[in-house]
Parts: structure tokens; sequence; C-alpha cells
């Protein structure tokens, strides 16, 4: 079973806790090494954690850094099949935060970090595209999705 998930009669639903960190005038983003669309970070909900502590665990697994004052933004619910066609069901509770640390170097060798800037996030192919439309609205009205 996939830490953060939830078992249902079809299959399993992920739980995930992501980040969205500003930098000055760009965003933090994170993909796969070699890949070609970006995703926010952050990590599986563990059972007995907390979104926030499961998140402030991965983000000091993956980059070995703080995120300081987070704040719940919003969910995005998204379905896919993977590159094996496999089906995954996931919610993904959003934060947003801040890093005092402008260095963000992977600790983790199958994914890399990247900034963005602000005024493109929007042509971005950032998956999943709910997710990135709904932050796109949220940095105009700082209404939560």
């Amino acid at each position: 079973m996939i830490t953060g998930s939830l078992q249902t009669k079809s299959g399993q639903i992920e739980i995930i806790s992501r980040v969205f960190i500003l930098v000055g005038n760009k965003v933090l983003l994170c993909r796969q090494v070699g890949g070609d669309y970006y995703f926010l970070p952050g990590g599986h909900v563990g059972f007995g954690e907390s979104a926030m502590e499961a998140l402030m665990r991965e983000i000091k697994e993956e980059l070995g850094i703080l995120v300081k004052n987070l704040s719940f933004i919003g969910i995005v619910e998204h379905s896919y099949k993977d590159s094996s066609q496999k089906k995954h069901h996931e919610i993904n509770l959003v934060f947003s935060g801040h890093a005092e640390e402008k260095n963000f170097q992977s600790r983790e060798d199958h994914i890399e970090y990247v900034l963005k800037d602000l005024k493109s996030f929007a042509r971005e192919r950032i998956l999943p595209i709910a997710l990135r439309d709904a932050l796109v609205k949220w940095l105009k009205t700082k209404k939560p999705f």
C-alpha cells in the first residue's frame, strides 16, 4: 500500500501535501530528472501524520530546508494514468510557504528543483493542470480553492 492513501473498493486514493513557494518573483517547482513537466514540491502524507507535518518532512528530506509560515490555500483532486497505464487518483492539499534558502539542490537523484518566473507560471506545463490554474486564480484573489 502506498503511504498516504485511502483504500477504496476499486483502488487507492493518494493524499499528497504540496507547497507553493515564491522566491522574489520566481516560483519553486520540481520535476523528474529529464521530465517534460513540473509539479509543486511535497509528497505523500503518512498514516498518523498531518498534512503540514508531511510537507515539512518531505521538504526536509528532499531539499534539506525548512519551510516557514505555512498557510492552507486549497485542495485539488486529480485522476490520471501513468506511463504504464496504471490509474492514479490523488487529493492534493496545497499550502503556501516561505523558504529562506535560495539554493535549492535536490537530495534525491530522481528529482530536480528549478525557479520559474511568476510571469510565465500560467504557461508552464505544471501538473495537474487544474492545480496550476487554481494557483493562477489564487495569485490574483488570494481566495482558497
